[in-house]
Order: structure tokens, then C-alpha cells, then sequence
């Protein structure tokens, strides 16, 4: 469905989901990803339903905030919200079907997966494949409180998923560079390779790679390290 035109004309500030309630809908959630730049692992989203009447101080853009206050955050966001829902897309179905439209996937997942469901989805800069009205907002982790809770979930989640699958593969640094490119990461790729878990769709990690795609392991590894 095609995003709420009328919702356009609102201004996007803290008082976007009262201004939405306002207007009649009980349940809005927000929706964000993390995890389009990494080399190494899943997408992964949150969406999230705040309650109007236990709000959750300091909620920002995940990436502005420090590890430590985005846990104490997430666990206050998991006590207070209405709903909350994590998911995430593979690295098998990213290099399938590329990594705008696996986010869009991992977000879709989210909002479908809340319980109660949303009748409103203030969704991070893209639309969704969903029957609900619906706003994209730009740097909207920054802007709207209910997609920043989104972003720190998801943020808090796959780092969790980093911090095991380090374990695993502690060749590439994974608890410190979350997947990302870094030099430190880039350099194990040149030595060893990628494993069945980097997106080999992604140039650095194809530039390296000594064997051909293997979704099916791919998919077994993101069953283990999700578990």
C-alpha cells in the first residue's frame, strides 16, 4: 500500500505518534535496520509500538549513542513498549535479492511479526510491502521516537549475533568490527577468504572469494548463530 499522503503534511518531531494518535490510530509503530554496510551476516530489524503513557527518556539514533547506554536503553524499550519484534534476513537472501530489498524484508518481518499489530508505520526513509498506512521518513532513527527504539533494538540485537559468531570465526574481529570493512577485517579476507556467512555479493568480500556461494551452508550458520 502506498504511504498515508495526508501524513506527509506532519511534522516529523517528537509529537509525530501523538499527532498520529490524534488523528485515530492507537497503535503506531516504528521501523529500522541495521546492518546494510556490514560484509559479514544478517540484516537486522526492529519495530516497535511505544506506549503513550510509559515513555522511554534519551531514545536517539542507535549510532549516536554509546554500547552501554544503547543496552540500558533496549532493555527499558523492551519493558515499556506496547510491542516489540526483531528480525532479520540472512546473508544467502541478501546476495539473492540485494540488500535494499532484504532490509525492506527484515522490516516487513518486524512490523508483521508485532503483537498487537501496528495500524500505523512510521518506517526509516523506505516504504513497505504492507496493507497498513504507512510514512517514510528521512533519518528518521534521528527524528521519531518510536523508529530511534527500533534502531537500538535492531542494533543491540545483531551485535549480540557479532559477539557469538565471533566466537566462531575469530579470525575476522567480528565482536569489535560488528562485520564491517575494516582494515582489520579487509586483511583477514585477503589471508583466509570469506566464510559461508560474508555476503559475497559485496565487492571486497567477491574480490576474495576462493569458493562458490553455498546458500545452503549459509543458511544453516545464520539458523546456529540465531538460535
Amino acid at each position: 500500500m502506498r504511504p498515508d499522503k495526508a501524513a506527509g503534511s506532519l511534522r516529523c518531531e517528537a509529537t509525530l505518534e501523538r499527532a498520529l494518535r490524534g488523528r485515530g490510530f492507537h497503535a503506531v509503530a516504528g521501523t529500522d535496520e541495521v546492518g546494510r554496510g556490514c560484509l559479514f551476516g544478517p540484516v537486522v530489524a526492529a519495530a516497535v509500538i511505544l506506549a503513550a503513557d510509559r515513555p522511554v527518556r534519551g531514545l536517539n539514533d542507535s549510532k549516536q549513542l554509546e554500547p552501554e547506554r544503547r543496552e540500558v536503553l533496549a532493555l527499558r524499550v523492551r519493558e515499556r513498549a506496547v510491542a516489540w519484534a526483531v528480525a532479520a534476513v540472512d546473508a544467502a537472501t541478501i546476495d539473492a535479492i540485494n540488500i535494499y530489498q532484504a532490509s525492506r524484508l527484515a522490516m516487513r518481518r518486524a512490523v508483521e511479526a508485532l503483537r498487537p499489530p501496528p495500524d500505523y508505520v512510521l518506517a526509516d526513509a523506505v516504504t513497505l510491502e504492507l496493507r497498513l498506512p504507512q510514512q517514510a521518513l528521512i533519518h528518521g532513527d534521528a527524528r521519531c521516537h518510536a523508529i530511534a527504539a527500533a534502531s537500538i533494538l535492531a542494533k543491540v540485537h545483531r551485535d549480540e549475533l557479532m559477539r557469538r559468531w565471533d566466537a566462531v570465526f575469530p579470525e575476522y574481529g567480528l565482536a569489535s568490527n560488528k562485520g564491517y570493512g575494516t582494515p582489520e577485517h579487509l586483511r583477514a579476507l585477503a589471508e583466509r577468504g570469506p566464510t559461508p556467512l560474508h555476503r559475497l555479493s559485496y565487492e571486497p568480500v567477491r574480490r576474495h572469494s576462493r569458493f562458490p556461494l553455498d546458500e545452503t551452508a549459509q543458511l544453516e550458520l545464520f539458523a546456529l548463530g540465531a538460535a
